[in-house]
């Protein structure tokens, strides 16, 4: 063999190789509608939905699935934060998620809240969870079956773990990035009016910060761009160009937000699961850090509440 010939064969392979990795990666932390159909019998399997948008579930869900309410089963209800160990395993306790069973998490709206609840999974230490790619669109898109009657499981087993810290960020480590005391990326997934100021939230969302603009220093990679039209993540070679071109590469450690940390928990996973880099997911977000005094902002649109 010429070495030309020897030199594009190896090419290839690394070519190969690589893709090869990649597609393993993703298999890992995501299951396609087809693979969950065909497992719908699975004793193994356990399917949970968590989805924003009440009566969903109840009017029809994946057979067999498990509904999570995030406003009440995956947080406090009094203090601002995610559910207490407790919460969680009796949680954990009534889907009949066994320590060897395979959770499968899907919702609405992209899955955000289906990632908050493999984000909240990991912080416990719950072991091979996965995301439906494409959540509930692209299992509806696909007349998959549906079910009005929720099912009854068995007690599971699998037991919380002492909380992952190094999966959470918290106000202090934000603060300490955006005055240069640490080094670490930050990366906002709102959209781009939020993140340049020129509205507070989203029209008709509840919760508000009195300023907006975004953390000094962070990029804006809306969590929208990491999807396909079906709903299901682009591949790892797309989502690491889209990072890359805002310098987002794995040198660095990185921190997600959003406005109360759903969204973010969607790019979390990506830049977390699918990529494999160092990042922590900022769930106080927007609604905690443009309500805290003293705290660095950039404002490029300069919109002040209440003016007019």
């Amino acid at each position: 063999m010429s070495l030309r010939r020897l030199l594009a064969a190896l090419a290839t392979a690394a070519v190969t190789l690589s893709a090869g990795a990649a597609s393993a990666q993703s298999s890992a932390f995501l299951v396609s509608t087809d693979w969950l159909e065909k497992n719908l019998d699975n004793a193994k399997v356990r399917v949970v939905e968590v989805s924003v948008n009440p009566g969903l579930f109840e009017r029809g869900h994946i057979p067999g699935a498990v509904n999570v309410n995030w406003h009440t089963d995956l947080v406090d209800v009094v203090s601002r934060d995610i559910a207490p160990p407790p919460q969680f395993q009796a949680l954990l306790k009534n889907a009949g998620i066994n320590q060897d069973t395979t959770t499968v998490l899907y919702g609405d709206n992209n899955n955000w809240f289906a990632a908050w609840g493999a984000w909240i999974f990991d912080i416990y230490g719950i072991e091979n969870v996965k995301l439906l790619d494409g959540g509930r669109k692209k299992w509806e898109a696909e007349n998959r079956p549906l079910s009005p009657v929720a099912k009854i499981h068995a007690a599971g087993n699998a037991q919380v773990k002492t909380a992952n810290a190094a999966l959470r960020a918290k106000l202090p480590d934000v603060l300490a990035v955006a005055r240069k005391e640490k080094d670490a990326v930050l990366v906002d997934i709102r959209s781009a009016d939020e993140y340049n100021g020129k509205v507070f939230a989203p029209n008709g969302v509840p919760e508000l910060a009195v300023r907006a603009g975004h953390v000094p220093g962070a990029v804006n990679v809306t969590w929208s761009k990491l999807v396909a039209e079906d709903g299901t993540f682009k591949s790892v070679d797309e989502l690491k160009a889209i990072y890359q071109a805002v310098g987002v590469d794995g040198s660095k450690p990185v921190i997600t937000y959003c406005r109360i940390g759903e969204r973010s928990s969607h790019s979390w996973f990506a830049l977390k699961k699918l990529l494999g880099y160092d990042v922590r997911n900022y769930d106080g977000s927007w609604t905690e850090y443009g309500n805290s005094v003293g705290a660095p902002i950039s404002n490029p649109a300069g919109t002040v509440w209440g003016k007019t």
